[in-house]
């Protein structure tokens, strides 16, 4: 059989093994994935919503099951008008498995800690964002789109496409689950939405 060019080339692309990595939205989103107080979130798709009306006494997440490792996470999120503060748990561990309060690095949401690194009961701030960068790139009250990268000890927060930590820790766990949270305090309403995950461990 003698083969074109065109088909030769067809051929060779098929026998490489393909550079893009599996997109594991689906999977990671899939609600049994998920534990929290439930009456306060709902997940439909690549969003997650977190309202309390009224408010919290306490800080609550919707935890993952699975622990996670190296991994990479975006997705838009909105505080609505602005109010409260949220963010993401990454390699964390539940420490109350009633009002689902975690400890552990947080990647943070919120008035004064946008983009920073907080560990929650996990000894404080481990990177504040800056200030001024979080003040012209960030938006109090709209969509803001935000990235985190784990590898290894590093942890990359990005919003808007403006890096605001990018630096190893050693504290850092090896693995654990992601939360997202809700803020002790007044009412408040958290959007995540176009959710896009990758399992960077397999």
């Amino acid at each position: 059989m003698r083969l074109t060019l065109a088909s030769l080339a067809a051929v060779v692309l098929l026998s490489v093994p393909s550079l893009s990595r599996a997109d594991d939205t689906k999977e990671f989103l899939a609600p049994e994935n998920w534990i929290g107080l439930m009456e306060y979130w709902k997940i439909d798709g690549t969003t997650i919503t977190g309202k309390a009306d009224p408010g919290l006494t306490f800080n609550t997440f919707l935890t993952s099951k699975q622990k996670y490792s190296d991994f990479e996470l975006s997705f838009k999120v909105e505080l609505k008008k602005g109010v409260g503060n949220s963010g993401v748990q990454i390699r964390s561990t539940v420490k109350d498995d009633k009002k689902f309060v975690v400890a552990g690095p947080q990647c943070d949401i919120g008035a004064g800690y946008w983009g920073s690194l907080y560990g929650e009961l996990f000894g404080g701030m481990m990177k504040q964002s800056p200030s001024e960068l979080v003040k012209t790139k960030v938006k109090a009250d709209g969509v803001n789109l935000y990235s985190i990268v784990a590898k290894g000890k590093r942890v990359t927060i990005t919003i808007n496409d403006t890096v605001m930590v990018d630096e190893q820790f050693a504290k850092m766990p090896s693995d654990g689950i992601i939360g997202w949270q809700l803020h002790a305090g007044p009412p408040m309403e958290v959007v995540f939405s176009n959710i896009i995950f990758k399992n960077l461990a397999k």
